[in-house]
C-alpha cells in the first residue's frame, strides 16, 4: 500500500473541500466532529502535520511541547483565524490560513518521502518508524476529508482497498492505545466480526481482561458488522451509525464496542 500516495490525493481533497467552505460562510458545522466547523478542522489537521514534520526532522523523545508553538509555523498576522479554545469558529476565514495549511502539508509529505519507512522517529506506538506515521497520517487526512466534505454534504467514501487496509490496522494499533488512553472496562471474552462486503476482508476481534486480540478470517463471535471497506473504517471511526451497516447477531453486543474502544 503507497501510503504516501493516500496522503498526497486526501490533503489536496481535504483543502479543496475546506476552500469550498471558506467560499460560503466559513463556518460551516462539522457534524461528525460535534463543536467544531471546517475552518476549526483546518487548524487541527495542520496542526497535526506540522507536529509530525517536527518529530520526523527533530527527532524528539517525544511530542513536542504544545506550549512551544513554533514547530507550528505560524506568520506573523493571524488575525481573523479559527482559536480553538474559542471553537466553533464563526465568520470569515482569512486566505492565509489555508496557505499556511497547504505549506504545512507539502512539507509533512516532503519529509516522509525523504526518509526510509525503517527510519526512527518517535510515535505513540510501539513502533517507533517513519513508516507508522506514513500510513496513520494517510488515514487522518482520510477521515478528516471524509468529514470536510460531509460537512458541506457531498462525502465520497474512502478508496476501498486503502481502507480495508486501515481496518486491520485499527485493530492491531488503535483500539489497544485507545484502551490506554481512557479508562475503560476490563473485556469479559467480548468477540465482533467485521466483514466487508465489496472485496476480501473479514476480521474478529476478541476483548479479554486488557488484551485485544485480532485474527483474520471468520470465528466465533456475539455480533457481526458488514459493509463496505469505508462504511466499516468509518463506523469503527465513529462517522457513521451502525445503522449503515449490516449488522447480524446481538446488535447490544455491536453497542458496546466504542464502550471497549473508545473514541479520541
Amino acid at each position: 500500500m503507497d501510503h504516501l500516495s493516500v496522503l498526497h490525493r486526501e490533503v489536496l481533497a481535504f483543502e479543496a473541500a475546506a476552500r469550498r467552505s471558506a467560499d460560503s460562510d466559513g463556518a460551516t458545522p462539522v457534524p461528525s466532529c460535534p463543536g467544531w466547523s471546517v475552518a476549526d478542522l483546518v487548524v487541527h489537521l495542520g496542526s497535526v502535520h506540522r507536529a509530525v514534520a517536527h518529530i520526523v526532522t527533530r527527532r524528539p523523545h517525544g511530542p513536542p511541547d504544545p506550549s512551544d508553538r513554533a514547530f507550528l509555523g505560524l506568520p506573523a498576522d493571524t488575525d481573523g483565524w479559527p482559536r480553538p479554545e474559542h471553537a466553533p469558529h464563526h465568520g470569515p476565514v482569512p486566505p492565509s490560513l489555508f496557505d499556511w495549511f497547504a505549506a504545512g502539508a507539502a512539507a509533512l509529505e516532503s519529509v516522509l518521502r525523504d526518509r526510509e519507512p525503517d527510519d526512527r522517529a518517535w510515535t505513540w506506538s510501539g513502533e517507533r518508524t517513519v513508516g507508522f506515521w506514513r500510513r496513520v497520517q494517510a488515514v487522518e487526512a482520510a477521515v478528516h476529508r471524509w468529514d470536510a466534505e460531509d460537512a458541506l454534504g457531498a462525502a465520497r467514501p474512502l478508496e476501498a482497498d486503502f481502507a480495508a487496509d486501515a481496518i486491520g490496522h485499527n485493530f492491531e494499533v488503535f483500539a489497544p492505545a485507545r484502551r490506554t488512553w481512557r479508562s475503560v472496562p476490563a473485556g469479559k471474552g467480548e468477540r465482533f466480526g467485521f466483514r466487508r462486503t465489496d472485496g476480501p476482508g473479514e476480521w474478529t476481534v476478541s476483548f479479554d481482561g486488557d488484551d485485544v486480540r485480532t485474527a483474520d478470517g471468520a470465528g466465533p463471535r456475539d455480533v457481526e458488522a458488514a459493509g463496505t471497506a469505508s462504511d466499516l473504517l468509518l463506523f469503527l471511526w465513529r462517522r457513521i451509525p451502525a445503522e449503515r451497516l449490516d449488522v447480524t447477531g446481538d446488535r447490544r453486543a455491536l453497542d458496546r464496542y466504542f464502550t471497549l474502544v473508545p473514541p479520541v
